[in-house]
């Protein structure tokens, strides 16, 4: 059903816009197949989210991360119903786990430490992760996305440690760990996925 909306408002564009080629067509259809399934997949979350009691902190879990995210990129699961049980375990995951898995200071600082630590060299190595679907081709924009994820990771690590409410404080700190994971090669290829701009670049030189 969502697929056959997302290829009708695809067609609808076209018909509009001549001008707009196949590959450029495929782009428009993956960003609203995102916006239309983000809509219900959201209510879902926040539905498993309240059930398990974990409603504020799952909205706060989404909020917190989406800067590192946004930077950083990540892999996107192929079926909706994949991606909505991913978005799940992911954000619900962060929220009870910074409920319920508090650390003593001197171990959180350890901890934080170390997560910054493999963030940034996971976003060294992989960021800005981008899909087959949408790749980020231009240098320029890839070392800005880079910056970007270097910049957000460190401050948000820094405000986890310093906020002092220890429950959102394990949310941010577990939330850049997830976020590292998820755009790692190992996350890519449990996931089949590929990184968007290492096709793009094998298909240039074919």
């Amino acid at each position: 059903m969502i697929d056959k909306f997302c290829n009708y408002l695809t067609t609808k564009i076209r018909k509009e816009n001549p001008d707009i080629d196949d590959e450029r067509a495929e782009v428009i259809n993956y960003g609203i197949h995102l916006i239309v399934g983000e809509i219900p997949k959201f209510f879902i979350i926040m539905g498993v989210a309240f059930i398990l009691g974990v409603l504020d902190l799952t909205i706060l879990a989404y909020f917190l991360v989406l800067p590192f995210r946004g930077a950083s990129g990540g892999f996107h699961l192929k079926t909706h119903i994949g991606c909505i049980i991913g978005s799940i375990i992911f954000f619900c995951g962060i929220g009870l786990l910074g409920k319920y898995l508090i650390f003593e200071k001197t171990l959180k600082y350890i901890i934080a430490f170390l997560i910054w630590a493999f963030g940034m060299i996971m976003v060294k190595l992989y960021a800005p992760a981008d899909t087959e679907n949408v790749p980020i081709i231009s240098k320029k924009e890839r070392k800005k996305k880079r910056i970007l994820s270097y910049i957000t990771l460190t401050l948000s690590i820094i405000i986890g440690l310093f906020i002092k409410n220890e429950v959102i404080s394990n949310i941010i700190i577990y939330g850049m760990l997830f976020q590292s994971m998820s755009i790692t090669r190992l996350a890519y290829n449990l996931t089949n996925n590929k990184y968007g701009y290492e096709v793009y670049n094998a298909s240039q030189e074919v």
